[in-house]
């Protein structure tokens, strides 16, 4: 789509011709989908899913991330003019076709039917031969997306970028919680734990259930690049599903978060991370705990719509060497 037909055009969102190529709408205006991306429930044709789950009833501090997929998809408005920097060329927006397939609806007074509805969701997508980008939300919601992706892959290969473990005890697979999802993910085998890893962590855990992990302290002293190696060998050809919550990054990058912890990551390392990790056999992500109402200038929406890009850059380059 050329410049001036993009400015005769309104909202590529529902009037683009064809699914792929990058966008030249004013970023200030318009429908906020992920991207500029096509919004579609029928998922014929396409590669790859965004989709958002806005719940936050699971949180031990600060509500809000269920503003966040909002949040994230106006940010990333600004990444739609040219292809992502560091990808050696790589255009995923003018290769593949990427849908907004919209939010989990959910009946926000019944909590506990939230899981299987969010389970549902990403089956459903994972049927129709797409790869899925989850736009969180709380961390609570990566328990259900990764039962649906068990149910297709079996045990995951889990990169989880976080401060915190989650891994804290709790045996009531029923309690909806954001610190205990990974507890409940290995508890219940959705986790390749041999294959799986834990990045910038900086909270202890008195039992990480065999998980290994690299604390932000480390990261800091060895580098992106070293990480992202250990990343590499660590889920070697595994099926494998990131999970990135924004308070992996330190609050000095985004503060918009319900349970900051100083020390973390700068944005330039997590940007390193991802795309060292290019290689990797990522057949799905999320981007999670983004809570706009702690974050004024909006940094935590723009570094949270970064990494969902990222996310994307890391499904479809795999899917492109095949």
């Amino acid at each position: 789509m050329s410049l001036k037909k993009a400015r005769e055009d309104v909202d590529g969102a529902f009037t683009r011709e064809g699914r792929r190529g990058l966008s030249f709408e004013n970023a200030f205006g318009g429908a906020t989908s992920f991207l500029r991306r096509t919004y579609s429930k029928d998922l014929t044709g396409f590669d790859l899913a965004v989709t958002g789950v806005p719940f936050d009833q699971a949180v031990t501090h600060r509500p809000g991330t269920r503003f966040g997929p909002r949040a994230i998809r106006e940010a990333s408005s600004l990444q739609t003019y040219d292809p992502p920097y560091g990808w050696d060329g790589f255009d995923p927006l003018g290769e593949y076709a990427i849908a907004d397939y919209g939010d989990v609806a959910f009946d926000y007074a019944d909590v506990r039917s939230v899981p299987a509805l969010v389970q549902a969701h990403i089956a459903g997508i994972l049927a129709r031969g797409c790869r899925a980008v989850t736009l969180g939300g709380d961390h609570f919601i990566t328990l259900p997306i990764l039962r649906a992706y068990a149910e297709k892959f079996g045990p995951m290969a889990v990169v989880q970028f976080d401060a915190h473990s989650d891994l804290w005890p709790d045996d009531d697979m029923d309690r909806i919680d954001h610190g205990t999802m990974m507890y409940k993910a290995v508890k219940l085998g959705l986790v390749d734990v041999d294959h799986s890893l834990q990045v910038g962590i900086r909270t202890d855990c008195a039992d990480y259930l065999g998980m290994p992990y690299i604390d932000a302290r480390t990261c800091h002293e060895r580098g992106p690049a070293w990480v992202a190696a250990r990343i590499r060998d660590r889920v070697g050809d595994c099926p494998t599903y990131v999970t990135f919550d924004i308070d992996a990054l330190d609050p000095a990058f985004a503060p918009g978060t319900g349970t900051p912890v100083w020390g973390g990551l700068a944005s330039w390392q997590a940007a390193a991370m991802l795309r060292d990790m290019a290689d990797i056999n990522m057949v799905g992500g999320d981007i999670v705990e983004v809570s706009p109402p702690y974050d004024t200038t909006g940094a935590t929406a723009v570094a949270g719509a970064h990494i969902a890009m990222e996310l994307c850059c890391l499904a479809l380059w795999n899917k492109r060497k095949k």
